[in-house]
């Protein structure tokens, strides 16, 4: 008779402690109403903390899903350098196309169990823009790992200093080799997410705005999510923020029914917000346009940040009615996917 309560004197926390995390775990799910449209595996070394951090990560941003990418570029470690870089602005030395990056996403995918697994949405990222093998590159990989792929990018173009130390022709929105790209995004239904800042680091009209313009026309078929609006870090933080901002987006917008905005990184940092006050002409911008905007924290590799990044958009949330609030906070992201990973047919 005295055994069984000494037993339940030392299972009762046990019960009780799974029951607690098991609720833990029902709540969490349940809070999980952000798609992160913006989300790189590795950094510039195409280091990660891995899946794991990833995860917890997501768990703890209320995050129910993420478009993953590696990084199309690798930093050089020189011989002369006088330290490892940790980021692609640490010295002088060049970035390089790093087509193995898609590889590492793919592989970290195709580890996760099932439930996992169906909350990451891998893209394509890993080839050179200015390389007219790219176009076959993509279709490889696809063949490769079928059911994978939900999109193409981040393409990187007109990076600002990124663009300057990597090797190579500069990429542009509109070069011979992307547009085959678009060509093969457009066949297998997916979302190119790409990088192409409207202005330089010294001018202050959208110089490259006609590149963009040229990739839009010319591939009607293929749908854009424009990383950023157009904008980057280095930009911003050279100059006055691109006074012609919304005008330009919402001209684009009216335009071309193939482009979507990202709102993550500079264009939020920089334009979206001031000490946690919302720019009133982006809130009607995104009202006009409430299925053409998605969200996305842009962290590489590194995923502490990640609950940070994603409760900066709360101010702007918060200003919007609630149904253009979850479209541009997840449902669009969803919308823009196509249902199934892409597969080669009949080749």
């Amino acid at each position: 008779m005295l055994a069984m309560p000494v037993f339940w004197r030392f299972i009762r926390p046990l019960l009780l402690g799974g029951v607690l995390l098991a609720f833990q775990n029902i709540c969490m799910a349940e809070q999980r109403t952000v798609i992160d449209a913006h989300l790189h595996y590795v950094d510039f070394m195409q280091e990660t903390e891995g899946m794991e951090a990833l995860m917890e990560a997501m768990d703890k941003a209320g995050v129910e899903q993420a478009w993953l990418f590696g990084l199309p570029v690798m930093k050089k470690w020189q011989a002369d350098a006088p330290r490892k870089p940790r980021y692609y602005l640490g010295d002088e030395s060049p970035l390089y196309y790093y087509s193995a990056t898609d590889d590492i996403v793919a592989q970290a995918v195709q580890a996760l169990p099932q439930e996992q697994r169906e909350r990451v949405k891998p893209f394509i990222s890993g080839f050179n823009p200015t390389d007219l093998h790219a176009a076959e590159q993509i279709e490889s990989l696809i063949r490769r790992y079928p059911g994978m792929w939900y999109g193409i990018g981040e393409i990187l173009t007109r990076h600002d200093q990124l663009t300057a130390l990597t090797e190579g022709e500069t990429p542009r929105a509109n070069h011979p080799a992307l547009m085959r790209v678009y060509e093969v995004a457009a066949e297998h239904d997916l979302p190119v997410l790409l990088h192409s800042n409207l202005t330089s680091l010294r001018e202050e009209t959208p110089i490259y705005l006609q590149e963009l313009e040229a990739a839009l026309e010319g591939s009607p078929n293929t749908r854009f999510v424009l990383a950023h609006a157009g904008t980057s870090g280095g930009v911003e933080d050279s100059q006055p923020p691109l006074k012609t901002l919304v005008p330009i987006l919402r001209a684009m917008l009216e335009r071309h029914d193939n482009l979507y905005v990202d709102l993550s990184w500079s264009v939020k940092d920089h334009y979206l917000m001031e000490e946690g006050k919302v720019d009133p002409d982006w809130v009607l911008l995104i009202k006009q346009y409430p299925d053409r905007f998605t969200l996305g924290s842009d962290l590489v590799g590194h995923f502490g940040g990640l609950a940070g990044q994603i409760d900066g958009y709360q101010p702007l949330l918060d200003v919007l009615p609630k149904k253009v609030a979850q479209q541009i906070g997840s449902a669009n992201a969803k919308a823009l996917l196509p249902e199934k990973g892409a597969r080669i047919v009949g080749k």
